[in-house]
């Protein structure tokens, strides 16, 4: 198949009539000045699919249903755990779907799931122990983007001065008991074309630190991604019971390196923000989901300074538009420093197309051999018209994407996912989970 985009972002930086050339759902060639006969039109300006590092993707029925008592994380929380409470392999399977083929409307390729919704009512087993997994493994294939599933360990309540507390009901679906029985399980998963298999700590209050070392042993090299510091009630537990930053004890315990992905880091140290950059560790920003929950402003230049690599989430999904969290990453800065300027369009642009974070390498360019991973973004819509293309993520939304491919198959077309009508799919999917509130 051979596609034309009259403007792309490649590589090297913008470039006018692009031929891009796929076979066995990689890019074979990607021209700059030039337009074959017979090749298929895409509209406005071309970029590489974008990576979301960070879903909960049950969370996606939260949202719009938390807002009338303002509240804090914590209160937000228990909406949380009593959504989990509804859902089955069934209904997580119709969840997920419909959000992960918003994400395909949103110009997402690839995601990764950081998995803890295990377990039946009361933390009981499916008689498949995976079933949730298998559920999600799925509704990304029909969805038609690629996954990274991060299983995550989740084993205590909390974390306060005293130690760690007992899970509560609304926890008990999300641990495995131990962290034994966690890893078992794991090693059961098995990595399918569309599909790669990580892990995760879900964070240092939720998994003791006799725990952490084998949460890393088991990563083995696949992509290990924890949550850090989201919280400043975090930092203060940890410090009391460990006498530690929660990146110092990662660390320590062997967490920490280039092959992990830390999510948040809201409220790192100085010294924490070295630490992560001298061991090669990524960090994940959410930045609307971070604003949503007022959980703070992540020291996103800061990081990158210090050397780590940084990329995007939509977390809880507030909003899954990749264009959105570049551009509140920007915007985010310029309120904490009074500046303007602080990241390039190029680098937020690589920072949304991060795929390196989920284990898929091999994508997140326009380039001969890298996956056939494309987004065409509108140029004439009410935001972006009389743009400059290459300022794209300043002006565009989720809504201005046109066309979307994934490993060269057209999943995306006219604004118009395969599936058909992702509202209503949606609709279909949350509004039974709330029927008795």
């Amino acid at each position: 198949m051979r596609w034309f985009a009259g403007y792309a972002l490649l590589p090297g930086g913008p470039a006018t009539d692009v031929t891009f050339e796929i076979a066995d759902g990689r890019f074979a060639a990607v021209t700059a000045g030039t337009d074959p006969a017979g090749s298929a039109r895409l509209p406005g300006v071309v970029l590489p699919g974008f990576a979301n590092v960070h879903s909960h993707a049950f969370h996606r029925a939260l949202r719009g249903r938390t807002h009338h008592r303002g509240g804090t994380f914590w209160t937000w929380r228990e909406r949380m755990y009593a959504v989990a409470a509804r859902l089955d392999p069934d209904s997580y399977l119709a969840l997920a779907r419909a959000a992960y083929a918003e994400m395909a409307l949103a110009g997402i390729t690839a995601v990764g799931e950081f998995h803890y919704l295990h377990h039946g009512p009361g933390g009981r087993p499916y008689a498949d122990p995976n079933a949730m997994a298998e559920a999600l493994r799925e509704a990304a294939a029909d969805a038609g983007i690629r996954l990274t599933l991060l299983d995550t360990c989740y084993l205590a309540g909390g974390l306060d001065p005293a130690g760690h507390r007992p899970l509560g009901e609304g926890q008990r679906r999300f641990s495995d008991g131990d962290v034994g029985a966690w890893a078992a399980r794991v090693a059961d998963l098995e990595p399918s074309p569309g599909m790669r298999v990580g892990v995760a700590a879900h964070s240092v209050r939720a998994v003791p630190r006799a725990a952490l070392g084998t949460v890393a042993a088991v990563a083995g090299g696949r992509p290990l991604h924890v949550h850090l510091s989201e919280q400043k009630a975090e930092n203060d537990a940890c410090l009391a019971h460990y006498a530690a930053t929660p990146a110092a004890l990662l660390a320590e315990e062997g967490m920490l390196g280039h092959g992990t992905t830390a999510v948040h880091a809201t409220h790192v140290s100085t010294a924490d923000i070295g630490l992560l950059g001298r061991v090669g560790s990524a960090v994940c920003l959410c930045p609307t989901t971070e604003s949503d929950l007022a959980d703070g402003i992540g020291p996103a230049r800061a990081l990158h300074d210090a050397g780590v690599r940084l990329c995007l989430g939509s977390d809880q999904h507030a909003v899954i538009d990749l264009c959105s969290e570049a551009r509140a990453l920007e915007m985010h800065e310029r309120l904490a420093s009074g500046r303007r300027g602080r990241f390039t369009s190029g680098d937020l642009l690589s920072f949304a197309t991060a795929h390196n974070a989920l284990g898929w390498p091999d994508a997140g360019r326009l380039a001969a051999g890298a996956r056939a991973d494309l987004i065409a973004v509108r140029t004439d819509s009410p935001r972006t018209a009389g743009g400059d293309p290459g300022q794209i993520l300043f002006a565009a939304s989720a809504a201005d994407i046109d066309t979307v491919l994934v490993d060269g198959r057209v999943v995306v077309a006219g604004g118009r996912h395969r599936l058909g009508d992702v509202g209503a799919l949606l609709l279909a999917a949350i509004e039974p989970l709330w029927e008795c509130w």
